[in-house]
């Protein structure tokens, strides 16, 4: 399973990818607003980092806007996926940029049959909330797997980008049920290493050395 950051912060993105672990970049507006910084420095930024998957979002509520959005973002950098959001406008939008050839994340997915319609106008990737599904008293990854469920009966290429992840539960679940990427803030993937018992055991084992002889 990849491992994308979702978040507009460069040095936390720089932080994963040093660590050699980072597949991907997820950003959305409120991120790069919480970022204070130009929505296409944050994104170019990012992507000469050498980050392959880097996901800007459109702000176009029609498919005619959100088409011209994404034929200038994708104009930016070849590692840009365009993201549209879950609307009939949106999926009018993605068919179009996908003809195009125009790598899509559909957003804001929270139904299998959303997800479903995703994958039949060409989306890339299906982003599906499973955080905030949680937050209404769904179990989110339920979604997932019946996502998972359906693409796999009908051979669909999109792939299945977890997002909305709260906690490294979520990313384990993901990863059990198959999905294909997930995408989580830097204080989720900052614990996906740590272990208190791997704390305890290399403490032991410098300790340990310190009581060999040397020379």
């Amino acid at each position: 399973m990849k491992l994308f950051l979702d978040t507009a912060e460069f040095e936390e993105i720089r932080k994963m990818w040093a660590m050699g672990i980072l597949d991907g970049v997820t950003t959305n507006p409120s991120l790069v607003a919480k970022s204070g910084r130009k929505f296409e420095d944050v994104i170019l930024e990012i992507c000469k980092l050498g980050v392959p998957s880097v996901s800007a979002e459109v702000v176009s509520t029609t498919a005619e806007g959100m088409v011209s959005e994404g034929r200038h973002l994708r104009g930016l950098h070849p590692s840009i996926y365009v993201k549209c959001p879950m609307t009939p406008e949106g999926l009018k939008a993605t068919k179009t940029l996908a003809g195009e050839g125009t790598r899509v994340n559909v957003t804001l997915v929270f139904s299998a049959n959303q997800a479903l319609l995703a994958a039949k106008v060409g989306a890339a990737y299906v982003s599906p909330f499973i955080g905030r599904l949680d937050d209404q008293g769904q179990d989110g990854m339920e979604l997932i797997e019946d996502i998972v469920t359906i693409y796999r009966n009908y051979h669909f290429p999109t792939q299945i980008l977890v997002a909305s992840v709260r906690h490294p539960i979520h990313v384990l679940d993901a990863a059990r049920l198959g999905a294909d990427i997930c995408t989580m803030p830097f204080a989720v993937m900052e614990k996906l290493p740590q272990h208190p018992l791997t704390d305890i055991g290399l403490a032991r084992f410098l300790k340990d050395w310190e009581k060999v002889p040397k020379g």
